[in-house]
């Protein structure tokens, strides 16, 4: 027995080295120039390889090692050992470039490669491995692919910029085990499938993504090709446009190590075979209550219209559990017991939803889980202490419900946090001491919109990794800590610049915070690690901004709106290159705008209004730019440009004085002068014409006088028109 164990041990080795062999295409690496010092390029192959680079546009001169006979020291090419033949050209710009992997260029970037695909390909019979990934090919129909590379075993043209339809001559590389034809986003053209039968021919394919391609006019007939693969193990359909997912028609060749993203589609039903181990369904139209899938691992149901409770069960049934997102639902109820369950449970995301009544206290049965995110629910109470004692415990999530009490008592032990996210609850009290010893890992603090009060204690300038700050609408008093100045994660780059949850793959929990720059809020993601925020507005801080703050060299946004701040505004704050969001408004700030403040060239939103400043604005970079006179308003002593005041007609100290006390004689003045016009109207009418009204003889002589002076005119009138008539008519 022990030798058939031992035998069948060996038989598994002896597979697994084949198939490394294969998948390694017998190919030299490219960047080994002492593995290929004894192969030699074979002629045909050096002169297609040179036609397909004439083709290309190398702006940053990627591709200058093409010279010389010997290709298989050119870079991202490989020769077998054996031949000498080139099986594998790998020309994928997030190797080639330096982008981060997975990513693709855009629109801003400069591409590292460009142009067209030169058909002299065909002529390299011996390839493998082709990966022409994140070149520039917009414009360029899909290609077409001869017969000729049935030695093609790995086909990767993501984010080429390919448009119009998949060429159906894919069809032909019937060796390929990996297939990923994902279109650029940014693409003004589309990339459609509208016949899927070709697929049928790669019965060796085990990876395919159509991610992002139109499938919509093989609508009812790629569920049928899936199932004609008997070797397909991972399958990406995401955003491809399909809203058909028979009920009767099972994924027959799915195993437990299956990978299934159907995700951003428009389903409104599915069945799913149990044994899948990731199954992403998220961004469809689900409804109904919550699958239960035993042997799903990873269950991704993010932005559907789920609604009822959770199972009672659902953690003792799903055991196998990695990652559980049901963010974006309508799930109602509380959540289950957690007593037992899935211990390799690593993330869950129960966000958005409906959820209620109080979390679970029990955790401890789930030592893996790194990411809790239970924000934007209806839970309330406290946050229970055996959170902390996950010891891996990295993303806590609880912004946007009714919790209350002083949470930091139960936190005191949650040493992992890397980020703690309790914002828009009714948590009171006031910061612990010990906050920058029991959180040394913090890197993203948001306590925003709670009840909290106190003094901003100097103990949190031990958080070296701290670079996201928001304590805006509380109720913290007393001065802003000097010390802030020396947090060096907005000084300098700290040990790691992105979260440690990002370091698992496959990525499965979109982190994301709600952060507010450039005057308004937005929910962020993976831009968080890219955010350097400090936000204390709206709060009850008195005396003046540190000087200190002005050597955070990589802070981009600072909000110190809404308190009682005083005196001037620091000197040096130019010296905050990075700067683009500064809110100062809505303060008993005093002095002139600093003029080291020009020198902000990143600054894109600036709000002083309602302070005390004085003197001239400045008119230069980024403060042309600033059009919007409410940024300025309620400093009644500030001139300049945009504001209308002309400043060389404003009076000195002095002369301000003495035109006040001109202004108010003259007003006098003007006032005597009516009041005078009025009196003498008064009195004249009284003269003339109460005399007539109390004496009857004076009355009856004025009407007299007013006949006799109306008939002379009336008989001067008369006889001047007789003469003149006389002379015209004479």
């Amino acid at each position: 027995m022990a030798n058939m164990n031992t035998t069948f041990v060996l038989l598994n080795l002896l597979y697994l080295l084949l198939i490394t062999e294969s998948i390694s295409l017998e190919a030299v690496p490219s960047n080994s120039i002492a593995a290929n010092a004894n192969v030699r390029c074979i002629e045909i192959e050096r002169v297609a390889l040179q036609k397909f680079r004439k083709g290309l546009k190398d702006p940053f001169n990627r591709l200058s090692s093409w010279v010389g006979q010997d290709c298989c020291n050119w870079e991202g090419i490989g020769c077998s050992n054996q031949t000498s033949n080139v099986v594998k050209i790998d020309l994928g710009s997030s190797n080639l470039c330096g982008f981060e992997g997975g990513s693709q260029y855009t629109p801003d970037q400069h591409n590292c490669l460009s142009g067209k695909l030169d058909p002299s390909l065909h002529n390299l019979k011996y390839l493998s491995y082709l990966n022409l990934s994140n070149i520039n090919f917009q414009g360029v129909s899909f290609p077409y692919f001869h017969g000729s590379l049935k030695k093609l075993t790995y086909l990767d043209l993501s984010f080429t910029m390919f448009s119009g339809l998949v060429s159906p001559s894919l069809g032909n590389l019937t060796n390929l085990r990996y297939l990923n034809l994902v279109p650029s986003q940014f693409s003004d053209r589309t990339l459609s499938v509208s016949n899927i039968y070709w697929l049928t021919n790669l019965s060796s394919l085990q990876y395919l993504n159509l991610q992002n391609i139109v499938l919509s006019k093989a609508e009812t007939h790629w569920l049928q090709v899936v199932n004609m693969l008997p070797s397909l193990s991972e399958l990406y359909l995401s955003s491809c446009g399909l809203h058909h997912l028979p009920q009767t028609l099972p994924f027959v060749n799915f195993t437990s190590h299956s990978v299934l993203d159907l995700s951003n589609n428009g389903f409104n039903s599915s069945s799913i075979p149990p044994m899948v181990e990731w199954v992403d369904l998220s961004y469809n139209n689900l409804t109904g209550s919550l699958p239960m899938w035993p042997s799903v691992q990873y269950l991704l149901l993010r932005k559907n219209l789920l609604s009822g409770p959770l199972p009672v069960n659902i953690f003792q049934r799903m055991t196998n559990l990695v990652a559980l997102d049901l963010a974006g639902n309508f799930l109602n109820g509380r959540i289950p017991s957690l007593t037992s369950g899935p211990t390799g449970l690593w993330s869950v995301d129960l966000s958005n939803n409906l959820l209620s009544g109080n979390i679970p206290r029990h955790w401890m049965s789930m030592q893996k889980l790194e990411a809790i995110d239970l924000s934007r629910n209806n839970l309330l109470g406290y946050i229970p202490t055996s959170l902390c004692s996950l010891p891996t415990l990295n993303w806590l999530q609880l912004s946007y419900n009714n919790f209350s009490g002083d949470h930091f008592s139960t936190l005191q032990n949650c040493s992992s946090l890397y980020a703690l996210d309790v914002g828009g609850n009714r948590f009171s009290g006031t910061l612990p001491k010990w906050i920058g010893k029991r959180l040394p890992s913090i890197s993203e603090l948001r306590l925003r919109g709670n009840m909290l009060s106190g003094p901003i204690l100097e103990q949190l300038c031990f958080l070296a990794r701290l670079h996201v700050l928001d304590f805006a609408h509380n109720n913290f008093s007393g001065s802003i800590p000097t010390c802030l100045g020396n947090l060096a994660g907005l000084k300098s780059l700290v040990e790691y610049s992105t979260s440690p949850i990002q370091r698992h793959l496959p990525l499965t929990y979109l982190e994301h915070m709600d952060l507010t720059a450039k005057g308004a809020q937005r929910e962020y993601y993976s831009q968080i690690f890219l955010m350097n925020s400090i936000d204390l507005s709206r709060n009850n801080l008195t005396g003046e901004i540190p000087k200190a703050l002005t050597k955070l060299s990589l802070l981009s946004t600072l909000n110190l709106s809404w308190n009682q701040l005083t005196r001037k505004i620091p000197e040096n704050i130019g010296a905050l290159h990075n700067l683009e969001t500064l809110d100062l408004s809505c303060n008993h700030l005093s002095g002139l705008i600093p003029p080291s403040m020009p020198s902000l060239t990143f600054l894109s939103h600036l709000n002083l209004s309602y302070n005390n400043l004085s003197g001239p604005i400045p008119s230069a970079n980024q403060f042309l730019t600033f059009f919007d006179l409410s940024i300025y308003e309620g400093n009644p002593k500030l001139y300049g440009p945009p504001l209308i005041t002309n400043c060389s007609l404003l009076p000195s100290d002095g002369d301000t004085e003495a035109v006040n006390e001109d202004n108010e004689e003259f007003r006098f003045e003007k006032l005597w002068f009516y009041v005078s016009v009025v009196l003498g109207f008064i009195l004249g009418f009284w003269i003339v014409c109460g005399s007539l009204v109390i004496k009857k003889s004076w009355r009856h002589a004025y009407f007299h006088f007013v006949d006799e002076k109306k008939d002379m005119l009336f008989v001067a009138i008369k006889v001047n028109m007789a003469r003149l008539q006389g002379k015209i008519e004479a």
